[in-house]
């Protein structure tokens, strides 16, 4: 399960790996230009910097695997099934779980504004 807790808005997500997420796990994608990973207090956020970010008010809270994944493919373009496999690799959980823990995931950090 991943939790994404959005700071700034009245919002606050839960996905629950069980759901199931209408998503192509082909598609690549990338983190949007100006995102930054930061740990604060022991907490893992996102916040937008620079001119890219400008309007961006908000910041994300990732758990240790999303902030893992996060870190592994920051400078890369992945694909929810890169993200699935570095948690097999990393956890050692059944890979459909990690695909659907990953396709959640993404669908988050999309609907967030953070990948393209």
């Amino acid at each position: 399960m991943f939790v994404s807790k959005t700071f700034g808005s009245n919002s606050f997500n839960s996905l629950n790996s069980s759901n199931s997420f209408p998503y192509n796990n082909k598609i690549s994608m990338k983190i949007k230009k100006g995102f930054v990973l930061r740990e604060l207090c022991g907490e893992y956020m996102v916040a937008g910097e620079g001119m890219e970010q400008i309007n961006f008010n908000k910041l994300i809270r990732l758990n240790a695997s999303a902030a893992y994944l996060w870190q592994e493919v920051a400078e890369r373009e992945f694909t929810s099934d890169t993200l699935a496999e570095l948690l097999v690799g990393k956890y050692g959980i059944p890979e459909p779980q990690a695909q659907a823990d990953a396709t959640a995931l993404c669908q988050v950090w999309k609907r967030e504004g953070l990948i393209e």
